[in-house]
């Protein structure tokens, strides 16, 4: 343990315990004593907790989130910035809450984000009063659903969303409740400020059916599935072996708030041994993400899909990627000005906008603006996927996509989904579809019209 754990706050509180266990287990007799004295949830209220702890909650808004201070006599206070919103806030409260666990709490004031401030070892602290706070927002068996699965991680992020519980606490639940085989890991980058670095494993948390030998502090190579995970909210998903005993694990990944001083995003997420849930080479993949930005190794192609009548983009993704990549929407409007009978249903048209890196614009979509029946045209979409799948082929590319169609186009995407697998997935092309981090990603929901990115 010496070895991993230097910080020391953590080694004076842990003693010879494991961190882990023993901050889980503090934070467990806190709860026990406070639903003792008339606690209820859920929702569990971490305001009404301090106040049965006796702790003073102050609003301020001279910080980002949160802070514990110290008020004389050993004792301390929380101060938090109210206009954070509610599930962060939630989170921030608990968060401080479980600093008054560690006896040096008093000492100095904690922050949950200052840059400045702290030891390089900091972020063990920080680590561990996640965990706690993991047990005080969801104490109980609060989510019963999460027993079935398994679930995608996308959805786990709406019920996040729904519940106002952090990505951790609800990842940390909702393994501790599966009666099926998974494990939850947190991860980040050994190297904080590099965008391409191996990562560390921080912790883990097996489930009822299943504790993989996955020891804290093992590493992770920089082109690992966890590297996709570039900006909170963002997700990834791959099949991966990560020892001899861990092959083909189905790994479900997504960025979440950086350790105080650090830029890149911590990594938290789920693994699933081989066989208990399928994630294919070549199956649809459906992540939260940036289309405009695809994510992966080797050549990449980005899929968007335009209308039948202008060449110029005006259609919420197609602003997003011309903006991204400008060369794209010139070459297109160039071809067409070439001959405007290319402009035509079922047409497709490629361009290499940089090395490895395509888009293939589709033209799927009769007409535009407003309209009593759906613009989007099916067959039209399947004829240019055609296109695009024997392109794709030939170069070796995997493909990306927003959830075409789906957007001003009018189309029902569970039906253009089913023609993305029978052109592409069906014949061995790995397709990634990105949903905006924030938006429900189930299969029968509808792409909301903005494209902004909750990161």
């Amino acid at each position: 343990m010496a070895t991993y754990w230097t910080n020391e706050s953590v080694l004076a509180f842990a003693g010879d315990r494991d961190p882990v266990d023993a901050v889980e287990e503090a934070a467990r007799e806190v709860v026990f004593e406070a639903v003792e004295n008339g606690w209820e949830g859920p929702p569990f209220d971490p305001f009404e907790l301090a106040r049965l702890l006796g702790l003073e909650v102050v609003p301020k808004d001279e910080f980002r989130d949160a802070r514990t201070v110290p008020v004389g006599g050993g004792e301390v206070a929380i101060e938090y910035n109210p206009t954070r919103p509610r599930h962060r806030l939630r989170f921030s409260i608990a968060h401080e809450i479980a600093h008054t666990l560690f006896p040096d709490v008093a000492k100095i004031a904690r922050y949950r984000a200052n840059p400045a401030g702290g030891p390089p070892d900091g972020w063990q602290l920080e680590l561990l009063c996640n965990v706690a706070a993991a047990e005080f927002l969801m104490p109980t068996d609060t989510l019963p659903m999460l027993r079935e699965g398994p679930l995608e991680i996308e959805e786990l992020m709406d019920l996040r969303a729904g519940f106002g519980v952090s990505t951790e606490v609800l990842l940390r639940r909702a393994t501790k409740l599966a009666s099926y085989p998974v494990a939850m890991f947190a991860a980040s980058r050994t190297e904080p400020s590099a965008a391409r670095s191996p990562f560390r494993i921080d912790y883990t948390v097996p489930s009822r059916a299943w504790a993989p030998s996955l020891e804290r502090g093992r590493h992770r190579p920089a082109d690992s599935v966890l590297s996709e995970c570039t900006a909170v909210g963002f997700t990834a998903k791959r099949q991966e072996d990560w020892s001899d005993e861990l092959r083909g694990l189905a790994v479900q990944a997504v960025g979440t708030p950086p350790f105080p001083g650090q830029r890149f995003p911590r990594v938290l997420g789920l693994l699933h041994p081989r066989g208990v849930r399928r994630v294919a080479d070549v199956e649809l993949v459906l992540v939260h993400g940036d289309a405009t930005a695809p994510r992966g190794a080797g050549p990449l192609m980005i899929v968007h899909l335009v209308n039948d009548r202008t060449p110029n983009w005006g259609g919420a993704f197609a602003r997003a990627l011309r903006e991204r990549h400008p060369a794209a929407q010139e070459d297109f409007r160039a071809w067409v000005n070439e001959d405007r009978t290319r402009l035509r249903l079922g047409a497709a048209f490629v361009s290499e906008v940089d090395d490895d890196l395509y888009v293939a614009t589709i033209v799927g979509q009769h007409g535009y603006g407003r309209s009593a029946r759906p613009r989007i045209r099916y067959a039209a979409v399947r004829q240019a996927l055609g296109t695009v799948a024997r392109f794709a082929s030939d170069s070796a590319v995997s493909v990306h996509m927003p959830r075409i169609g789906a957007g001003q186009a009018g189309g029902r995407w569970p039906l253009i989904r089913e023609i993305v697998e029978e052109t592409l997935t069906r014949r061995g092309l790995p397709v990634t579809v990105y949903v905006p981090p924030g938006q429900p990603i189930r299969e029968e929901s509808q792409p909301r019209e903005e494209l902004t990115l909750d990161v």
